[in-house]
């Protein structure tokens, strides 16, 4: 009889033992989502969980997703930074190197474990998300938005920010859709140093070219009031009947846009003349 009785307690000892290491508990700061069944049943096998969660069943694993914010940025293999290699739309070619914030929408974390429980459980989970999903993701929006852009455009003031807006964007709503929150992202765009002393040629051209037509058109009109001033000496010094004013005076009209010198009797009977302002 005491036999069966150390044999029953050994038994109960042994199933309480498997049972409590059999059971994980989820980690403070973290969101607890359960799989049965190996999600044969699709989403409806995951289910949101906290604390101390029962994995003996057959198909049953426990992922944990952390609930603070994840950086990243694009690395090689072997740890180093990964540089993307871009064409803009004249097909010169330019790099980036993302980096970017994201973290866990709270409501959505089941849909995030179900569409990429694949990728497994446990610490390596966000690290596999961000290789396996995000990461190519971005690659390919970044890559399709930089073909909308010209290397001038990229590089004219303000216009590496709007690309940055505009995949930013698109970034947010490709991570939105698999349940996280984009927080920021950088595509830290870079040129060579031949497209970059190309453009700064470009610009410096354009400058001296804007100088040169603000200065031909202040000499337009420095010239114009010349033949002004000429005109008015000439009427100064000739004695101008009547008839001779009103067709100068016609003439101006169609000649200066509607705007006419103004004729009057000074001191002395002289006729003086009033120029019109030139705009």
């Amino acid at each position: 009889m005491k036999l069966n009785k150390m044999k029953v307690m050994l038994f109960l000892i042994a199933i309480a033992t498997i049972t409590f290491t059999s059971c994980d508990r989820v980690a403070p700061n973290y969101y607890g989502v359960l799989m049965e069944n190996y999600g044969k049943s699709g989403k409806s096998d995951y289910v949101r969980q906290q604390g101390r969660v029962n994995t003996t069943a057959p198909g049953t694993e426990l992922f944990q997703v952390p609930a603070w914010e994840q950086r990243a940025e694009f690395t090689e293999d072997n740890g180093d930074k990964r540089i993307l290699h871009l064409k803009a739309s004249d097909n010169t070619e330019f790099n980036a190197s993302p980096l970017y914030s994201y973290k866990a929408i709270e409501n959505r974390v089941v849909d995030l474990v179900f569409q990429n429980s694949r990728l497994g459980s446990g610490d390596g989970f966000m690290r596999s998300l961000e290789d396996n999903v995000l990461e190519p993701n971005i690659y390919d929006i970044i890559k399709e938005e930089s073909r909308k852009y010209s290397t001038d455009t990229l590089m004219a003031n303000g216009g590496n920010l709007k690309f940055e807006q505009d995949v930013q964007e698109k970034v947010r709503k490709a991570f939105e859709a698999k349940g996280l929150e984009l927080l920021t992202f950088s595509a830290n765009l870079d040129f060579s140093d031949k497209v970059k002393q190309k453009i700064d040629t470009r610009n410096e051209v354009n400058t001296n070219i804007s100088v040169l037509d603000q200065q031909i058109a202040e000499q337009r009109k420095r010239n114009e009031l010349a033949e002004l001033q000429a005109q008015e000496n000439i009427i100064l010094s000739k004695g101008l009947t009547p008839q001779i004013l009103q067709k100068m005076t016609i003439e101006s009209w169609a000649k200066y846009g509607c705007k006419v010198p103004t004729y009057y009797m000074g001191s002395g009977g002289n006729i003086m003349v009033s120029s019109p302002t030139i705009k």
